[in-house]
């Protein structure tokens, strides 16, 4: 059997609906949430909201909080500086929590059709890529990001 694809998404500039029917029509069994801070301005994107909302839909949803980028991070991709956010998150996924947590995201990832979830619609500026790509060096797996837009294209 081959080995499902590991998938990424971003939900800025969406909504839970069209984030969920992209994951359904990409055949993804669990979401990650690789987030540092599970909560959101945006409707149903908190981790309570998204898990139920998932639940609905027949996906598992598991946030690992370690593997979220540190606020410094954060801060340098929303000044425009994502070569600053690899650095810093480099920096952080060298504790042992983060391992821990990236071990079990690999794990994860072998055992069932996954995706990593975060903010950012350009997964190039946002560090669910390196996830993605360290998950995918030790599992084999190609890496498909998935993009979601939904309304006019003035909102995207």
């Amino acid at each position: 059997m081959p080995t499902p694809a590991l998938a990424t998404i971003g939900y800025q500039g969406t909504t839970i609906d069209a984030v969920v029917a992209a994951l359904r029509d990409a055949n993804v069994a669990l979401l990650i949430d690789v987030r540092a801070v599970p909560r959101s301005r945006k409707p149903g994107f908190s981790k309570r909201q998204l898990a139920a909302s998932l639940d609905q839909s027949g996906i598992a949803y598991i946030h690992l909080q370690a593997l979220g980028t540190p606020k410094a991070g954060r801060d340098a991709v929303r000044a425009g500086h994502p070569e600053r956010m690899a650095v810093i998150f480099r920096e952080h996924m060298k504790s042992d929590r983060s391992q821990a947590e990236l071990a079990q995201a690999t794990r994860l990832a072998r055992e069932r059709p996954a995706c990593l979830l975060c903010f950012e619609r350009d997964h190039s500026t946002c560090h669910r890529h390196l996830l993605a790509e360290s998950i995918a060096a030790e599992t084999g797996q190609p890496v498909v990001h998935l993009e979601v837009f939904d309304g006019p294209a003035a909102n995207r």
